[in-house]
């Protein structure tokens, strides 16, 4: 494959991100407890302008894991902050998902704008190609703060760390109980909140067609000044960030694929470890740029963590079968036994749901987002990720990438996880890790192993149906047969 000389950036504006400013503060959220408490939090300090852009929505969602007022929910509480603030500007654009999809969350968000007061403006949008979404999840205030990542203010999504195997609180608003979910969101400040908010209204206007000013700025001493949500710990700071965005162009216009090559360029790159968590492992593309590295003499470990089946019928017929050639590939493909894929557990040994968009590259890079390792999310659905990158002697940020990391994998493993730290240190090989850690019985990273599938499954993966790469394929599927 041929690795870039040491020092090269991966990050570059135009090539491998759309483009790179600079925040003040980075900090990460894992799971939503502490999202939801840090969004709380955030939108209590919103003085001028809330936007949010998700793939869905539901008002009804709590804010937190336990018993609480009804001003909890999202809905409510945002109604009580535009009733205190008047003159706040509130607006949620939310993909207007097809009726099938929107009969199965009992049409929600269609129903949204029933819940939420006149002052608040919600709009679904339509304007997505055909059987493609707007899967991007961003909310920012202010042009201070920005989250960005793998979920939305929708059902099923409230977790904590410790993924209990059972809890009175993870049930969706009918009472039904959901299983265990994991995720991830990254917070931002500064210029890189600034250039969010831009796109989010850029978004609106597409929509709409109404162009939202941008707040008006501030003398630098107030901006300084604003609090920084207190569940988020800033891991950086004064840090340029690239921002990724993935916008699908009609017909058969060329995509400038930066999502793509953010991907190939950070896999060429790695020394010694590539750590990714998602949700879907499909690419044809990405899948064969890291049998390449395996198949290296001195290539890096490559670690996967991935759902063990997911959640909804659509997703399992069409991407279940397809990860599982992904994971087959990489299995012959590890000449060298520096290959695992694993899927977590709780305790009790109930299946977590990973819905997380992250990739480490050594202690380099740090990428968080929307975007799946599926064919649709570089080309064909709407996305945004953020990254950073540790240049070659900033120790620090090399530290808190190591960091981020550990809190990862060590939160997968519960009470085993000071044993990982201790045996990381000592080994130096996640893998080894991971294995020595969680032991031989009971364990919470259990090894995913491929299933059999029947013919059309089988057909399915093959095709890639209902994963197009971008809109001149869509319905073309004979395009991207693997």
């Amino acid at each position: 494959m041929g690795q870039p000389p040491l020092g090269t950036p991966i990050l570059s504006a135009g090539r491998t991100c759309t483009r790179i400013v600079r925040a003040n503060r980075l900090g990460f959220a894992i799971d939503f407890e502490t999202y939801y408490a840090a969004a709380r939090e955030a939108l209590a300090s919103a003085r001028k302008s809330i936007i949010l852009l998700g793939w869905d929505f539901d008002p009804r969602v709590r804010l937190e894991p336990y018993p609480t007022r009804n001003a909890n929910r999202i809905g409510p509480y945002l109604n009580q902050l535009k009733r205190e603030r008047p003159e706040l500007d509130i607006r949620i654009l939310i993909w207007a998902m097809a009726l099938p999809m929107a009969a199965q969350h009992r049409f929600f968000p269609q129903r949204t704008g029933f819940w939420l007061d006149n002052g608040i403006h919600f709009h679904l949008d339509h304007t997505s190609p055909y059987g493609a979404s707007r899967h991007e999840k961003i909310l920012v205030i202010d042009d201070r703060l920005a989250f960005c990542g793998g979920g939305d203010f929708s059902v099923g999504r409230l977790d904590t760390v410790d993924h209990p195997d059972k809890a009175r609180w993870r049930v969706t608003p009918t009472g039904m109980p959901y299983p265990p979910r994991h995720d991830v969101m990254m917070l931002v400040d500064g210029e890189a909140a600034r250039s969010l908010g831009e796109h989010a209204r850029e978004r609106w206007r597409e929509a709409t067609d109404e162009n939202v000013p941008a707040p008006e700025d501030e003398p630098t001493s107030q901006r300084e000044g604003t609090s920084w949500p207190k569940p988020i710990f800033p891991i950086a700071r004064d840090i340029g960030v690239g921002l990724i965005h993935t916008v699908p162009t009609p017909g058969d216009r060329p995509l400038e694929r930066v999502n793509e090559a953010l991907y190939l360029t950070a896999i060429r790159a790695a020394r010694k470890l590539i750590y990714l968590e998602n949700q879907y492992f499909t690419s044809p593309v990405i899948r064969e740029a890291l049998a390449a590295r395996l198949a290296e003499l001195d290539g890096p470990e490559i670690v996967m963590i991935c759902t063990y089946r997911a959640p909804s019928y659509f997703d399992h017929a069409t991407m279940d079968s397809a990860r599982d050639i992904f994971v087959a590939r990489l299995r012959r493909a590890d000449a060298f036994n520096r290959f695992r894929a694993y899927t977590p557990y709780t305790a009790g040994g109930r299946p977590i749901i990973v819905h997380s968009k992250i990739a480490i590259i050594d202690d380099r890079l740090l990428r968080i987002g929307s975007t799946n390792l599926n064919n649709r999310s570089f080309g064909y659905d709407t996305e945004t990720d953020v990254a950073f990158e540790a240049t070659d002697g900033d120790t620090g940020l090399a530290i808190a990438l190591a960091e981020v990391r550990a809190a990862l994998v060590s939160h997968f493993l519960g009470p085993k996880g000071a044993r990982f730290a201790a045996a990381y240190t000592e080994r130096r090989s996640l893998i080894e890790a991971i294995d020595l850690a969680d032991g031989e019985t009971r364990r919470r990273l259990r090894p995913y192993v491929p299933r059999r599938h029947g013919w059309v499954q089988n057909l399915i993966a093959r095709w890639h149906i209902g994963d197009p790469r971008d809109t001149s394929d869509a319905w073309r599927p004979w395009r991207r047969q693997q």
